[in-house]
């Protein structure tokens, strides 16, 4: 997948709203494979909610998203699993692990579905993230910024077109912050992959393409 294309897309919720200023909602806007994206929002600006929609999780909103021209409307099922195991990853906000298992075991839940990483190539990343002495700890007992890197190795167990990551960063240090924008963009570029990072003030200082006012 090379192009994920908004046109004049917004949520449902905004269909009565006049006074909408966006670089993104009602706008023309296409994400580009091997492109790294930055979109800045105020609190309810509908963030999440772009990442919901192009992942197909939601599709309560008014325009038209397409992958390489095709209408995701009319995607199936088998389309939807296809995609993200193969072309889409997503790491939540709010995360979406499951607190009774490890952090490992988090991560291994993926990657058993794609087979794309080897155990020594995660633990490499669990090394780097600063949390190796977390591998075997239940998610439920780590601390939110621990678990953001969990989530974000998890996203990365797979072949990507395109990463979504929304707000990566939020509980974590300026330390902790950059070597996750490293090892996310190691990989992304290894893979040729599209990033679109959200934020809603914090982010990582990085070479961006394009910043995009939501």
């Amino acid at each position: 997948m090379d192009s994920i294309r908004l046109e004049h897309t917004f949520p449902e919720v905004f269909a009565k709203r006049s006074d909408l200023q966006s670089d993104v909602w009602q706008q023309d806007v296409t994400f580009e494979r091997g492109k790294l994206y930055l979109v800045e929002a105020d609190s309810g600006t509908g963030k999440s909610s772009l990442c919901s929609f192009i992942y197909g999780y939601r599709q309560d909103y008014q325009g038209i998203i397409t992958f390489d021209g095709q209408n995701i409307r009319n995607f199936k099922t088998r389309d939807w699993t296809r995609l993200r195991r193969n072309n889409l990853s997503l790491m939540w906000q709010e995360l979406r692990l499951f607190p009774e298992l490890t952090a490992m075991e988090n991560v291994m839940i993926k990657n058993r579905l794609t087979g794309f990483k080897r155990r020594k190539q995660i633990l490499e990343w669990f090394d780097a993230l600063g949390i190796s002495d977390k591998v075997d700890t239940k998610v439920g007992i780590m601390s939110y910024g621990q678990q953001q890197r969990v989530a974000l190795m998890r996203a990365l167990a797979q072949p990507i077109d395109f990463l979504f990551v929304d707000e990566p960063i939020s509980h974590l240090d300026d330390g902790n912050a950059r070597q996750m924008a490293d090892v996310m963009m190691e990989e992304a570029t290894r893979q040729g992959a599209g990033v679109v990072v959200t934020s809603i003030g914090k982010h990582v200082d990085m070479n961006y393409d394009k910043i995009l006012h939501l």
